[in-house]
């Protein structure tokens, strides 16, 4: 891959870093030297979830390459547009499993908390591109409400951060929330759902790595992370980084069509999360979201897909394929699922 030539990335916080955020298609096709009506067909999806993307993650794509799997999660294009029956606003609905304002409560001894709109990155193929933040949230900072909910119920004993992603907050406001956290007795384990380390590597501190690592709480990172190619040399010692502080770290892939729905890609992903200290955890199907169809691919080729890999790889190194339905009470085994609600 080509890098791009910004000579200050590497010695900015992360914070200017995420400032400098590319948001402009007719930017990011000038720095990646991609025809120009790229741009003019991203406008076309914009209105509906902006463009986002860090040059850190830029420097991944190749140039000039219209088809690279990279830039096709994060390039806005035409066909967001087009209305595709059994693609929703909530396909995970998260909206009927909120009890408070940033509270999300589907499954048993866990809660996920909505930390944040905000992200790094804006991926096409998001299940949240669509969700009211302003008005489902406790990203203002205000936590008490779902504190005082998860303190009530002695079942819980995991809180997942999400977001948005979790980690564009600050590490003193991280902190606050952790603490507040770990005064919660019966809660052990901590999890974190980001993709700031493949797309910010920087903003994995030292003070995050010792806050997590020093917390009285199980600390786990689940990595989002589709493509071998999104691992460069820096976000590999990023995730070694965190091992060494003895930081659980997994891994969720999504499965996007002609982005990563290739047995040899999948494997080699595996290989790669695994030599930087991760391990592959779920490999997700495509929630039906509107505005991602174009990512689908249907349930006999995902089985297929994940069967080849399975027969590849050792059994620590497969990813459990899984899709999440709203209303179900758990994760379910997509081997086992015939169809698609999107069919």
């Amino acid at each position: 891959m080509i890098p791009l030539s910004t000579t200050k990335v590497q010695t900015i916080s992360w914070q200017q870093q995420l400032a400098q955020a590319i948001t402009d298609p007719a930017e990011l096709v000038k720095i990646l030297e991609l025809p120009q009506k790229l741009a003019s067909e991203a406008l076309q999806a914009i209105p509906s979830f902006s463009l986002k993307v860090t040059r850190d993650y830029l420097s991944c794509i190749e140039k000039g390459e219209i088809n690279d799997p990279l830039l096709r999660q994060i390039l806005p294009a035409v066909e967001e547009t087009r209305q595709q029956q059994g693609f929703v606003h909530d396909p995970v609905g998260d909206m009927n499993a909120s009890p408070v304002p940033g509270l999300i409560h589907k499954y048993h001894g866990r809660v996920l908390l909505i930390t944040t709109p905000a992200c790094a990155v804006h991926c096409r193929y998001c299940f949240r591109r669509h969700y009211p933040y302003q008005n489902s949230s406790a990203h203002r900072g205000n936590f008490d409400g779902a504190l005082e909910l998860i303190a009530r119920d002695k079942t819980i004993h995991e809180i997942i951060l999400s977001g948005g992603d979790p980690l564009t907050l600050s590490d003193e406001r991280l902190k606050a929330l952790i603490r507040k956290i770990e005064d919660i007795e019966h809660v052990s384990t901590l999890r974190i759902h980001s993709r700031l380390p493949v797309i910010l590597p920087d903003r994995i501190t030292v003070s995050l790595a010792e806050m997590l690592d020093q917390s009285r709480l199980n600390a786990v990172l689940v990595i989002h992370c589709n493509h071998p190619n999104e691992i460069s040399e820096k976000v590999s010692n990023c995730f070694e980084s965190l091992r060494a502080k003895n930081i659980t770290l997994l891994n969720q892939s999504v499965l996007l069509k002609n982005i990563n729905t290739n047995a040899n890609v999948l494997i080699e992903l595996s290989h790669k999360l695994f030599s930087a200290g991760v391990l592959p955890y779920y490999l997700h199907t495509l929630d039906p979201v509107v505005g991602a169809s174009h990512f689908y691919i249907d349930d006999k080729m995902a089985v297929n897909l994940h069967k080849t890999v399975s027969e590849k790889l050792p059994g620590y190194l497969v990813p459990k394929l899984v899709r999440e339905i709203a209303g179900f009470p758990f994760k379910q085994d997509a081997r086992l699922l015939q169809n698609s609600s999107a069919n």
